[in-house]
């Protein structure tokens, strides 16, 4: 559920919200994982999207094959 006029949040807050390291954020993004939008040459996330991303279970996944 994306709410309209929600602000843009930066990785240093996504981390934050869901309390993982700023590197894994950048690891997620690099591997398509993460519901994420480019403006410019910064990465910004809609926090609805995100916790609609974690409700889904696909975050559940993203960890898979780290170690294969």
């Amino acid at each position: 559920m994306v709410v309209e006029n929600e602000k843009w949040s930066s990785i240093e807050e996504l981390a934050e919200h869901l309390q993982v390291h700023k590197d894994t954020i950048r690891l997620w993004i690099k591997r398509g994982e993460i519901p994420a939008h480019k403006l410019g040459r910064l990465w910004r996330f809609k926090i609805s999207e995100i916790d609609d991303w974690v409700r889904s279970g696909k975050s559940a996944n993203i960890n898979k094959g780290l170690t294969d």
